[in-house]
């Protein structure tokens, strides 16, 4: 199970919006602060939050820090929720199968408006 500390990570809608903002590659500080429309103090915190947590890594180019995503919790969580996957996916086709279930009977059933 993942620890409880992925979770409160993730709880935070900041940063979310900063692992969304970071699927679309390596990206500068600078270029989170304009996306998330908070201070740089903010963010920077947020990432160290986010590094700590193992969602993200660090590099340096020049005096730039780059962070990027990293994949070893997001298939922890894949992991934990996959185990949980079936309960849904049983549900979903119950309930498939009754929309069939549905649409036969209304498509065999009399039809309205014929003279026969």
């Amino acid at each position: 199970m993942p620890s409880s500390e992925l979770f409160e990570v993730l709880a935070d809608p900041t940063r979310r919006l900063i692992l969304e903002a970071l699927l679309d590659g390596e990206r500068a500080v600078g270029e989170l602060v304009e996306l998330v429309s908070i201070q740089q103090s903010g963010v920077s915190r947020h990432l160290r939050i986010l590094g700590d947590a193992g969602f993200v890594e660090v590099r340096a180019e020049g005096t730039r820090r780059l962070y990027s995503l990293r994949p070893e919790p997001f298939r922890e969580l894949d992991d934990w929720v996959g185990r949980y996957r079936s309960l849904w996916e049983e549900r979903l086709d119950r309930f498939g199968q009754a929309l069939v279930a549905r649409r036969t009977a209304r498509n065999s059933g009399p039809k309205k408006g014929r003279s026969e």
